[in-house]
């Protein structure tokens, strides 16, 4: 077994926001609104044995995923020196604080 390293994989987040984006409300009312059908060929999506057709969300302005993942390490999985421990009560008050100011 590696060292582990010292800061969460890029991989392992486009895999959280994948997964995020494949379960989301907003892919599957787009579906939804579509008929589960092809908006180029308006092939149906089908599940049958033999006749599998399967259809996907397309994002029309594409993702960025690597400016994406910038993004993530730089407001959420930020340097530990960024960071401080606090019990629940001082944390919500002090995000009420910061939330009030922006």
């Amino acid at each position: 077994m590696g060292k582990r390293q010292p800061t969460t994989p890029r991989s392992r987040v486009r895999a959280c926001l994948r997964r995020l984006w494949l379960r989301s409300r907003e892919r599957a009312a787009a579906l939804k609104r579509d008929g589960y059908s092809c908006r180029g060929c308006n092939k149906k999506q089908s599940r049958a044995k033999g006749k599998e057709i399967y259809v996907e969300v397309h994002h029309i302005d594409g993702i960025k995923w690597e400016q994406l993942i910038d993004m993530v390490y730089e407001m959420l999985l930020c340097n530990p020196d960024s960071l401080i421990t606090m019990c629940e009560d001082c944390h919500k008050k002090i995000s009420k604080e910061q939330n009030a100011k922006h």
